[in-house]
């Protein structure tokens, strides 16, 4: 399975269609990262003069043209003496 290579929020160009000569210069925004299908990493996207969501396979956007997101996602401990776990939230069921 293709892992997603862009994240939401990233702005991406798709690529011309076969037979076109026309260059597309739309830009479109990420909206989600949806799951794989088939072996290909899937995204809904958005143009901006549009008011409804496309569903796109990776292999649609030309990546020399896109720009990726240069933050990438990494696990972070929580800081010395705070815990994501607050036992004083926790309910136990008799």
């Amino acid at each position: 399975m293709s892992r997603p290579t862009y994240s939401v929020g990233d702005m991406i160009v798709l690529k011309a269609a076969a037979g076109s000569r026309q260059e597309r210069t739309d830009i479109c925004r990420i909206s989600a990262v949806m799951p794989s299908a088939y072996g290909h990493a899937q995204y809904r996207i958005r143009f901006e003069n549009e008011t409804f969501d496309r569903r796109i396979i990776e292999s649609d956007i030309d990546p020399e043209k896109s720009t990726r997101s240069a933050m990438q996602e990494k696990a972070v401990s929580p800081a010395k003496g705070n815990s994501w776990l607050n036992p004083a939230s926790m309910k136990i069921g008799k």
